[in-house]
């Protein structure tokens, strides 16, 4: 239901609880799926019976926020903000959000033209550390880049760090981003990304489960990532000590069945200290857009097969190149030595031997052969630096 499709009750009393209760209060959200939210309301606005097994001191603790809570003010300070209020129900609410049962938002509050709804079917969630290395940062901004190319909706936290990366990445590629706040969306924080979050709210969106003019607290940041974690199809960890709020995003999309992946870092890094933890669990290893589309995307849309630089002994038939690794390192081996370690009769491998001369591989130095120089180069490109 929304403010322009709902009945002004309904939306009142959902305005009205998002007021009273905190973000992911499994508890209230019982309350409203079993009496409805109308009938919550009017017991918290007319301090009607308890809900069974709710304290004294608890009800009069939500009475007190319910006395303040005035739905009126913050429609209209939502429509000052050009913001709407999105609830379960509405054409415009995310389904996938259900998934969090009694912890799914009452409604979100959204900024931004396009539909809420339609963007989430496709997006995928990269979230890291705030403090992030420049790694982590190029990281995030090159996958987000490269998702929104490919017509994937880049969703994230607005933090600093790999959040703010992965935004930029997204929006410097012309492409989508919704950031998920866990403040009122017309109140962007942090403050130094004022500008940052206005310009996604004016080419994406911007959404958040608190009413205009909330603030942020250290519980909100954590009860704010289960929404990036439902409203995706995967969540991309790029950097993440070991009590990295990023990790809360993880292990809630893994609850919920979405796929989770992660960047790996240094194995000395403690910023990737908690990626590698996932990616020791049930994580999995992502290291660029195409992989990340691979797992989260729809059937057929495979990232390439990695191949190594092509090298001119690649380019030999398979015998000869049997032939040409049996010669030893350094010195001299003669044909029948040589036949023995290839598998092969001493005739074939002096016809291949010849072959390989004709290339430039191996040289005859009285009864045996040896590899040239451009053979122990191109043999050293093929096993990689060390």
């Amino acid at each position: 239901m929304s403010a322009e499709g709902a009945t002004p009750g309904s939306v009142l009393d959902r305005v009205f609880l998002t007021r009273v209760l905190e973000p992911g209060d499994e508890r209230g959200g019982r309350w409203v799926r079993e009496y409805g939210a109308a009938e919550v309301a009017r017991r918290l606005r007319e301090d009607g019976p308890r809900p069974p097994g709710v304290s004294e001191r608890r009800w009069a603790g939500l009475r007190s926020r319910a006395e303040r809570a005035d739905p009126h003010r913050d429609l209209a300070a939502a429509r000052a903000a050009d913001t709407r209020f999105v609830a379960p129900g509405d054409a415009e609410w995310p389904g996938q959000l259900d998934d969090l049962g009694d912890a799914r938002p009452l409604g979100l509050w959204v900024r931004g033209r396009p539909s809420l709804r339609m963007w989430a079917l496709r997006s995928v969630a990269v979230v890291g550390a705030r403090a992030c290395t420049e790694y982590g940062a190029h990281m995030a901004a090159t996958l987000a880049a490269g998702l929104a190319e490919r017509g994937w909706v880049v969703v994230s936290g607005g933090a600093y760090g790999v959040d703010g990366a992965a935004h930029r990445g997204a929006l410097s590629a012309g492409g989508a981003t919704a950031a998920v706040l866990a403040c009122g969306v017309d109140r962007p924080y942090p403050r130094g990304h004022t500008g940052l979050i206005a310009r996604i709210a004016e080419q994406g969106l911007v959404a958040g489960e608190l009413p205009p003019g909330e603030h942020p607290t250290p519980s909100r940041f954590v009860l704010r990532n289960r929404v990036i974690a439902a409203l995706t199809r995967g969540t991309v960890v790029v950097e993440a000590a070991h009590r990295s709020g990023s990790l809360v995003t993880a292990r809630a999309a893994q609850r919920l069945g979405r796929h989770t992946m992660g960047v790996p870092g240094p194995a000395t890094s403690a910023r990737s200290a908690g990626v590698h933890e996932l990616l020791r669990g049930d994580a999995v290893l992502v290291t660029d857009a195409a992989e990340i589309v691979e797992l989260v995307g729809d059937m057929g849309e495979l990232a390439p097969a990695r191949h190594g630089p092509v090298l001119p002994t690649d380019l030999l038939e398979p015998r000869a190149r049997q032939v040409l690794a049996a010669l030893p390192a350094r010195g001299a081996e003669p044909p029948a030595e040589i036949a023995r370690r290839a598998q092969t009769t001493a005739d074939d491998a002096v016809a291949r031997l010849y072959e390989l001369r004709a290339l430039g591989y191996v040289e005859r130095h009285g009864d045996g052969w040896k590899l040239t120089r451009q053979a122990m180069i191109s043999s050293r490109a093929r096993a990689g630096p060390c």
